[in-house]
């Protein structure tokens, strides 16, 4: 499974990621997966994973879960 990096056009290959769910997951399937794959963070919906991955550079993804930590999403 490849996916588009939208910030720099490159396919990154996901078909070896080894996606993983939060220990809080309550495990009624609504959860999102990550992994690490080529030094970039991916992330999916855990009920269709075979579906649509995005993709950031850790700088955004540690910028998100610092904003969702401080439940503002982020806003000033």
């Amino acid at each position: 499974m490849s996916r588009h990096d939208g910030r720099t056009g490159r396919q990154v290959d996901l078909s070896g990621a080894a996606w993983r769910r939060s220990r809080r997951s309550s495990g009624n399937g609504a959860c999102v997966e990550v992994a690490f794959v080529e030094g970039l963070v991916a992330v999916r919906d855990s009920k269709d994973t075979g579906g649509p991955a995005l993709v950031f550079a850790p700088a955004e993804w540690t910028a998100f879960l610092d904003a969702a930590g401080h439940g503002d999403g982020g806003r000033p």
